[in-house]
């Protein structure tokens, strides 16, 4: 008769503890996480800013958010959706969108704390690699990227929306070499290519060889860019608009949606204390009543 040796026994699984739940669903990495809040005890209770981008597949989630013991504060927020107020009617979620995105958080951010007139950032997108400089009356507003999940090749999308928040005026740590337009071999950054990025000139570029090579495609992909009007042209112009509107009244607009129509209760609505208390007082005079009325007849008989 052969023994098996238990590998695991009833002590280690008394002792075994689970992961975060966002740990076990892929969706926080909590080692880069402790990293980006963990602040200085001499700072004295200081928040430590996050510049936080996410995706989904219709549009860019941008936010200034700092820790705290109870959960994380949202200082200020921004979405792809939008840049429709400000003239991007199409092509959310693209590295152009994204530089929209990242710039009007950044104007949003300084505008509620009033530093946008004096941290004015870069008003023209050259391309170039941008630090804003400190000011006499104090230091610009600072924040670390946190890109979450998202692989950090160079040319990715959450670069776009960094270079944004940095041409919005807010400090942010980083480097040159994860821009669109970075060359490995040269190490340097190619200012035009990235330019030719920001002001989605690559859309463009891949707008007219669809209109000589596949004509019927380019009615198909880009059929929502027909529909506003929007050519090859036209690109580099409309992103110019977008950006002055911005920088022009950052704040959030309000929604027009309509409020949501009252549904059909099919469950009693629940009752307040005072409705309760002056429903069994009905009650109880009602028996009150009968009882005196059965008494009446009781003497008569």
């Amino acid at each position: 008769m052969v023994f098996v040796k238990a590998q695991k026994s009833k002590a280690y699984y008394k002792r075994f503890q689970v992961k975060f739940k966002r740990r076990r669903e892929g969706k926080t990495d909590y080692r880069a996480r402790t990293r980006l809040i963990n602040q200085d005890k001499n700072k004295y209770n200081t928040p430590k800013y996050r510049f936080v981008v996410r995706f989904t597949n219709k549009d860019i989630v941008a936010q200034i958010i700092s820790a705290s013991i109870t959960g994380d504060l949202v200082l200020a927020t921004a979405y792809a959706h939008e840049l429709r107020h400000y003239g991007l009617k199409v092509g959310l979620t693209n590295y152009a969108a994204a530089y929209c995105t990242g710039l009007l958080l950044a104007r949003r951010v300084l505008k509620t704390l009033k530093m946008d007139a004096e941290y004015e950032g870069n008003v023209e997108a050259t391309g170039e690699d941008y630090s804003v400089e400190p000011a006499e009356s104090g230091r610009p507003f600072r924040a670390l990227l946190d890109v979450g999940l998202i692989r950090t090749t160079t040319g990715n999308r959450v670069f776009g929306a960094l270079k944004g928040a940095l041409d919005g005026g807010l400090d942010i740590p980083h480097g040159e070499k994860r821009f669109a337009g970075f060359s490995s071999d040269g190490k340097q950054l190619d200012t035009e290519v990235h330019r030719n990025y920001i002001f989605g000139g690559h859309v463009a570029k891949y707008m007219k060889i669809l209109m000589e090579d596949e004509p019927e495609k380019y009615q198909t992909h880009f059929s929502e860019f027909i529909k506003c009007g929007i050519e090859a042209d036209n690109m580099e112009e409309m992103y110019k608009k977008v950006h002055a509107a911005i920088r022009a009244d950052p704040s959030p607009h309000k929604s027009t949606k309509q409020p949501p129509k009252q549904h059909k209760r099919y469950n009693l609505k629940k009752l307040t204390y005072e409705e309760r208390k002056a429903k069994l007082i009905e009650r109880l005079n009602a028996l009150n009543d009968t009882a005196g009325v059965d008494d009446e007849e009781d003497d008569s008989e």
